[in-house]
């Protein structure tokens, strides 16, 4: 899984330009690995025992200590899921976001093998995945970016294979990870989704260097003319 996580994320991220992008949770991924953007930052909870990069940041995730307008990108692997405001956080991701800035999310999903054994584990007591997660489904997942004009512009299902936890099981059901991504694709055991923050009444203007318009501009209106005939 981390490793499928990994490839996305790398493609998602390298062709996203900007200034600052910050990774919330989950410290083990490097999410922002090939993003090229000047200023990038892992923030997180607490201060975790391994991580791939230095934590920059320790705060709650339901209130971002990031100025409103202030981030190009914000990558969440993992966290919707294992918060207790959920909502909250969007709506603080959708204000540090500047407008037309990117939030990456990834998360499991409930229609999936690992979903149903999951399940299972709540009755059994025997988890696969960590118990106090709550998954949220891809489509309640759009509704909610919706309400916040957060317009989702790619979409990712990943890891097919049953949750087994030796590497021998994992290989003999490896032919099922192609296999689901041609015939099941939203039955992945994992989702990423790709958004964009869309402002009303914002447009991007550029300068105009068309020869017809420049001269255009430099005519003088009818109505400032003065006429000889008028001042004889």
């Amino acid at each position: 899984m981390r490793a499928w996580e990994q490839a996305r994320f790398d493609a998602l991220t390298v062709d996203i330009f900007g200034f600052n992008a910050v990774q919330i949770g989950l410290p083990q991924l490097a999410a922002l690995n090939a993003n090229r953007m000047p200023r990038r930052w892992l923030t997180n909870a607490h201060m975790p025992k391994q991580t791939t990069l230095p934590i920059a940041l320790l705060h709650d995730f339901a209130e971002l200590p990031f100025a409103s307008q202030s981030l190009d990108l914000v990558v969440l692997p993992h966290v919707l899921e294992f918060s207790q405001e959920p909502h909250q956080i969007l709506r603080e991701v959708e204000r540090v976001l500047i407008p037309e800035g990117q939030v990456i999310i990834s998360g499991f999903n409930p229609a999936s093998l690992w979903g149903m054994r999951q399940a299972v584990g709540r009755l059994s007591g025997v988890h696969f995945l960590p118990q106090n997660g709550e998954f949220i489904s891809l489509p309640r997942l759009k509704d909610w970016l919706k309400l916040l004009n957060m317009e989702v512009s790619r979409g990712h299902f990943g890891c097919y294979v049953p949750p087994c936890k030796t590497d021998q099981w994992l290989q003999r059901f490896a032919f099922m990870e192609k296999a689901g991504d041609r015939w099941w694709p939203y039955f992945g055991a994992v989702y990423m989704v790709q958004a964009i923050k869309r402002v009303k009444g914002v447009h991007l203007i550029g300068p105009v260097w068309s020869k017809k318009a420049i001269q255009a501009g430099n005519r003088v209106p009818v109505a400032n003319k003065i006429s000889r005939k008028d001042n004889r």
